[in-house]
C-alpha cells in the first residue's frame, strides 16, 4: 500500500503555497486510486501557519519546526528534514511543486535519500504504478515515464491540478527537528520584492499578455493599461523579458511560469510552441496579431487581425466607457 508524501512550500508570510494545495490534492487522488495514503511535510523554523494551511487538504500534515534554518534559504535545510521524517520509507513516493524552491528541494532530496526524479511533470496517474508524464522537444511531445524502484521523487508543474480542500481539515502532528545536518546551509542576506500586480500572475482570472510585437517597454503601457481595467494581471513572452522590457516574474511559457485564467488576451504574440506550452489551458484565448497566419490561430478561440496598439487603445475606451 503506497504512501504518497507531499512536501508543502510556505510563502514568505508563512502561509502555504497556492501550487503545494495543488499537489496535495493530486495526491489525494492518487492515493484512493492506488488504496494508499497521502500525508504533507513541511519543515521551517515556524511551520504552523503553512502545516495548518496543507492540513486543509490532506487528512494528516507533519510539522517539523527548524529553528536553525533561519535566515537561511529554505529549500536545503527543509530537505535534511523531510529526509529525516521518510527515514524507514523507502517505498514511499514524494510529491512536490515545480517551483524554483521546489527543484532545489527535489535535486537535494535526491541525493539525501537515494531517490530518483521525475521533473516537471504535467500529468500523474496511477496504473498499478506511478506514471508521470512530462513535456519534450518544447511541449510539441508528452512523454510517460515511471520509477524502476519503489521510491521516487515528482515536482508537479502549476496549475495542473484544480485544489479541492477536504469536507473537514486534517490534523498536523508536531516533530522534533532532526538538527543541522552536514550539508552546507547558505545564508539569505538581502530579500528583494519585486513589485507587481495585486494578484498573482499564477492565480489571475485574466492576463493580458505581450510579445515580441509590443516592439519595447513604452507599450507595455498599453498591456498595464489594459490589465487594470480587466482587473488582471500582466504577462509576457519570453522574448520580451529577454529584452528587458518586463521582468522575468511575469513570463509565461516553457521556461516561465503556466497559467490557467479564465481569459488570455496575448498582444504581439505569435504562438510558438516554448509560448503555448504556459498558456493553452486558458479557458478563453484572444489574440491580436498583425498575421493572420501566426501559429497562435491555430489554437485561440478569437483571432483579431489587426494593429495591437489600435485594437487595445479601442479596447480600452469601450472598457472605460463601461457603466455597470
Amino acid at each position: 500500500m503506497p504512501r504518497f508524501w507531499v512536501v508543502g512550500e510556505p510563502n514568505a508570510d508563512g502561509s502555504i503555497s497556492k501550487l503545494s494545495t495543488e499537489v496535495a490534492t493530486l495526491a489525494r487522488s492518487l492515493a484512493a486510486d492506488a488504496g494508499g495514503d497521502a500525508v504533507g511535510i513541511v519543515a521551517g523554523p515556524d511551520p504552523a501557519s503553512a502545516a495548518s494551511g496543507l492540513a486543509a487538504f490532506l487528512a494528516t500534515v507533519i510539522a517539523v519546526a527548524d529553528p536553525d534554518a533561519a535566515g537561511h534559504a529554505w529549500s536545503v535545510p527543509a530537505a535534511e528534514q523531510v529526509a529525516a521524517v521518510l527515514d524507514g520509507d523507502t517505498d514511499g513516493l514524494v510529491l512536490m511543486g515545480a517551483g524554483p524552491d521546489g527543484r532545489d528541494l527535489a535535486g537535494t532530496l535526491a541525493v539525501l535519500t537515494g531517490r530518483g526524479v521525475l521533473a516537471n511533470a504535467v500529468g500523474v496517474r496511477w496504473d498499478g504504478r506511478l506514471v508521470v508524464e512530462m513535456g519534450a522537444f518544447g511541449g510539441k511531445l508528452v512523454t510517460s515515464s515511471g520509477f524502476t524502484g519503489a521510491g521516487g521523487i515528482v515536482t508537479v508543474r502549476p496549475n495542473m491540478v484544480t485544489a479541492e480542500p477536504l469536507p473537514a481539515p486534517g490534523t498536523v502532528e508536531g516533530r522534533p527537528s532532526a538538527g543541522a545536518g552536514r550539508l552546507p546551509r547558505v545564508a539569505v542576506l538581502e530579500a528583494v520584492e519585486e513589485a507587481g500586480a495585486a494578484v498573482p500572475i499564477e492565480e489571475a482570472r485574466v492576463i493580458v499578455s505581450g510579445g515580441r510585437g509590443i516592439g519595447g517597454a513604452e507599450g507595455f503601457e498599453l498591456v498595464r493599461e489594459l490589465a487594470d481595467q480587466l482587473g488582471g494581471a500582466v504577462g509576457a513572452t519570453r522574448a520580451a523579458v529577454d529584452s528587458g522590457w518586463i521582468p522575468y516574474s511575469q513570463q509565461i511559457g516553457q521556461t516561465g511560469k503556466i497559467v490557467k485564467p479564465q481569459l488570455y488576451l496575448a498582444l504581439g504574440i505569435s504562438g510558438a510552441i516554448q509560448h503555448k506550452v504556459g498558456m493553452q489551458t486558458a479557458e478563453t484565448i484572444i489574440a491580436v496579431n498583425r498575421d493572420p497566419d501566426a501559429p497562435i490561430a491555430e489554437f485561440a478561440d478569437l483571432l483579431v487581425v489587426g494593429d495591437l496598439f489600435d485594437v487595445g487603445r479601442a479596447l480600452l475606451v469601450a472598457l472605460r466607457g463601461r457603466t455597470g
